[in-house]
């Protein structure tokens, strides 16, 4: 009976574990990607595949640490996507044999739960941590009017929402967040994207207005853009660029808005006019390239020269003192020429008397 009674024992308190569980489950649910049929569908729908090792091992080896950085300066960087060199970026607006413009791409990852998105504060400093991941509902879909469909699955809840519900054609600006680092370690003098905000602008009663929606980390980005080929020219039709090619050689055009600073003042924030923000613009970006030139040692063009010149001048006195020291034979030759010619005019010559 005592075996019995402690049989009965453990399985009670077995079942009430199981019932809290699935209590705790349904009070709070997570936003998944679903079951596995619906991650199928949704990696058809999105056209993006999952990483495999290999992929996640480039990314690790891709991954640039600054932390060992003797240097470092934080830049802001709002790219306009209308611009010519930003266009391969923002184009096409709706997605083509499953390749959409990047904006499309981060919305994609972000709904199927790939990657984090962070929310933007008021403050304007961003914060990438698990405090300040950004919910979907809350955060993205309401605020922007974007229509989804909630479907339950066993793993959770997933959202599924129409191509044509996704607002690629208003974002029509990114923040880029970089970090021009020395290491002297290594000897190395780069730029890191660090993370990608895109901006949006939406109509409403006071007129046209443009906010950030969230932030992303470019390093979670990464692993999915590196293989996604874009065109970069009208002229050339060759997609021999990836989206991480254009990033890795900062091959966009974006003007400075914000230095990390102590007061995590912008540009616009003490810059009274146009033409002063130019100014301060023109001026950063000065001091990035002086800093860059002052690492490395160049040598002087006019001590390379001066050699060449010290050859030329010896040269030629070389050449003043051999004619100075030449005989004078070709004057002697005419003098005597001279002399036979008037010897023999005066033999051959009459003289009347």
């Amino acid at each position: 009976m005592k075996r019995i009674s402690f049989l009965l024992i453990i399985v009670s308190s077995l079942t009430a574990m199981q019932v809290l569980q699935a209590q705790t489950d349904r009070r709070t649910p997570q936003v998944t990607r679903g079951t596995e049929q619906s991650r199928q569908t949704n990696n058809q729908r999105s056209g993006l595949s999952e990483l495999t090792v290999r992929a996640q091992n480039m990314n690790e080896l891709l991954n640039r640490d600054i932390g060992n950085a003797r240097w470092l300066r934080i830049i802001y960087r709002k790219l306009d996507m209308l611009q010519e060199k930003n266009a391969p970026l923002y184009y096409p607006l709706t997605p083509v044999n499953g390749e959409g413009n990047l904006f499309t791409t981060i919305f994609h990852l972000a709904v199927e739960g790939r990657i984090p998105i962070y929310e933007n504060p008021i403050s304007g400093n961003e914060v990438f941590d698990d405090d300040h991941l950004l919910d979907l509902k809350t955060g993205l879909f309401d605020p922007y009017r974007i229509t989804y469909r909630v479907v339950t699955g066993q793993s959770g809840i997933s959202y599924i929402i129409n191509e044509n519900d996704i607002p690629s054609e208003q974002v029509k600006s990114f923040y880029v967040k970089e970090a021009w680092y020395f290491d002297q370690n290594n000897s190395v003098y780069d730029v890191k994207t660090l993370a990608l905000c895109p901006l949006i602008e939406m109509y409403s009663d006071i007129g046209e207005q443009t906010s950030a929606m969230f932030w992303v980390l470019y390093e979670d980005v990464r692993p999915y853009v590196s293989n996604r080929r874009i065109m970069i020219s009208n002229i050339n039709n060759a997609r021999t660029y990836t989206i991480d090619d254009y990033f890795r050689r900062r091959m966009y055009d974006g003007e400075i808005v914000k230095t990390e600073n102590l007061m995590n003042l912008s540009l616009q924030a003490y810059c009274e006019t146009p033409e002063e923000m130019q100014l301060e613009q023109e001026r950063i970006e000065g001091e990035l390239i002086a800093f860059e030139k002052a690492l490395w040692f160049q040598p002087d063009s006019a001590g390379l020269t001066a050699p060449n010149k010290k050859a030329t001048k010896s040269t030629a006195r070389r050449s003043t003192t051999q004619k100075e020291k030449a005989p004078a034979a070709p004057k002697n030759t005419a003098a005597k020429s001279t002399a036979t010619r008037s010897s023999g005019s005066s033999s051959t010559r009459s003289i009347r008397r």
